[in-house]
């Protein structure tokens, strides 16, 4: 009998406090484009008041560059002037004014990634402080990283830090911080099905929004599942609200021959492929002060490497605010 990946937790989950106050405006999204997660196909289930956790082996150890680091961010890869540490960004921001939350759907691919220490990511930022020293970040969405998981599928993962990944926070549920509440979804697990080049799309929906009544920081999965939050109590900045909203993809290149890496951002092609061919998000939107749903102004599109990886923004009455993203890495315009 194959062992399973997940344990569980044996005690009782319970709130402490009523359930969060959803958005205004975040009505159910009717989709068939759903991604569901891999775990499930086998019909395993966690019995009511526990919660599925990835089991962490010594292989999972043994991958990392060192203990300390396992399950951790480098420090400063959000920086947006520079590109310390290899990190490359295709991205839309907003920033400006005070906000409580973030929403939107994410095409989920398969990437190549070509380096057991490089990652390809596609994910929202929740963003306060200096990204100097006191960077507070709340992150979700779903990633490809050989070093973490052992394999090259892509997860559902969540990360947070409050000293610009100094030495607090990490993913998932690798320490203490984020409070899970929901037994139907796993974090750290595969996501199935994904997308295809000209072939069928998937989607992810994610929203992070600040509960105004507990002020913790919840995250919902798809339509409606609300997977658990990070403690106000956890945060300095973030406490109160975010002044930075991130959507978008990054990866590591960590090649230090002069070339750049060959690992692949969002579908691994560029944005001006559009549909079925470019990675997306779409019907971005944020949170603000009386718990409100609203379109993003004021946008800013950045692609910090754009022989390499590009993003280019739109808009229209079905998908509000998208944009497509990606690309291959090294190419005759990216050697």
């Amino acid at each position: 009998m194959k062992r399973s990946i997940f344990l569980h937790y044996s005690e009782k989950i319970s709130f402490s406090q009523d359930p969060p106050a959803r958005p205004k405006g975040d009505e159910r999204e009717e989709t068939a484009t759903e991604s569901l997660q891999l775990w499930t196909d086998s019909g395993e289930s966690c019995p009511e008041g526990t919660v599925p956790i990835r089991r962490t082996t010594e292989k999972d150890i043994l991958r990392a560059s060192s203990i300390k680091r396992f399950g951790r961010k480098l420090r400063r890869h959000v920086r947006r002037d520079s590109t310390g540490g290899g990190h490359e960004h295709a991205v839309v921001f907003v920033n400006g004014e005070q906000y409580y939350g973030a929403k939107a759907s994410l095409n989920v691919w398969t990437p190549r990634v070509t380096d057991g220490y490089e990652f390809s990511l596609s994910q929202i930022w929740v963003i306060s402080g200096s990204f100097s020293h006191d960077l507070n970040t709340i992150e979700a969405g779903w990633q490809v990283s050989p070093e973490l998981y052992g394999d090259n599928y892509p997860r559902f993962f969540t990360y947070w830090t409050t000293d610009a990944y100094q030495a607090t926070g990490c993913y998932n549920l690798l320490c203490s911080g984020f409070v899970q509440t929901n037994n139907k979804i796993a974090i750290g697990a595969a996501i199935s099905p994904r997308s295809s080049y000209n072939g069928r799309q998937f989607d992810i929906g994610l929203m992070i929004w600040k509960d105004p009544k507990h002020g913790h920081w919840w995250l919902q999965f798809g339509s409606r599942l609300l997977v658990g939050y990070w403690p106000a109590f956890l945060f300095s900045h973030l406490r109160s609200h975010a002044s930075m909203v991130q959507f978008g993809g990054e990866i590591v290149n960590s090649r230090s021959s002069g070339f750049h890496t060959s690992t692949q951002m969002g579908s691994g092609h560029f944005a001006g492929e559009g549909f079925r061919r470019a990675a997306y998000f779409r019907n971005l939107q944020v949170v603000d002060w009386d718990n409100n749903l609203l379109p993003l102004t004021n946008l800013h599109l950045l692609a910090d490497h754009s022989n390499c990886y590009d993003i280019r923004q739109g808009r229209n009455n079905v998908w509000g605010t998208y944009f497509y993203y990606g690309g291959p890495g090294r190419n005759n315009r990216c050697p």
